[in-house]
């Protein structure tokens, strides 16, 4: 007896031993679309987000002003360089505790939304959200929902 055989019959006798598997219908799936550009920009945690960001922006700028005044305040080239390099060094240690902050609280941000999406969702009855720019046709539209919640 060849393989194939051997293979077709093995499955055959599963589907006879198991007439629900051969049978089972799918669920049914009930599919929300979502404007995430829009919740993002309804929400008050990427609202104070931005706000923190650009007030961590003017102090970087003040400091580099300062800074500047302060090199070119040296009248020695060898002390305005090293004065030079400390500013930088401390530019670079600021930038990067900004960039580190900024992308923890992004991150938090981002999961607090998607959790509210998907709670509003489940009590709501819907087995999937996909985002609405990605949805040709069909699906409710749960936008206005999420943005009353997330307020």
């Amino acid at each position: 007896m060849s393989i194939k055989r051997l293979s077709f019959i093995m499955i055959l006798s599963l589907f006879m031993l198991f007439p629900s598997v051969a049978q089972a219908e799918p669920t049914a799936q009930k599919i929300a679309v979502i404007d995430i550009q829009k919740v993002v920009a309804a929400s008050p945690q990427v609202k104070a987000l931005k706000a923190s960001q650009e007030e961590k922006n003017k102090n970087i700028a003040n400091f580099i002003q300062k800074a500047q005044a302060d090199v070119n305040k040296q009248k020695d080239e060898k002390l305005k360089q090293a004065v030079a390099k400390k500013y930088e060094k401390q530019l670079i240690s600021k930038k990067e505790a900004n960039i580190k902050e900024y992308r923890e609280k992004l991150k938090a941000t981002d999961k607090s939304i998607n959790e509210q999406v998907s709670k509003i969702a489940t009590d709501m009855g819907y087995t999937m959200v996909l985002p609405k720019m990605s949805v040709i046709y069909g699906g409710d539209d749960i936008t206005d929902a999420v943005i009353k919640v997330i307020k």
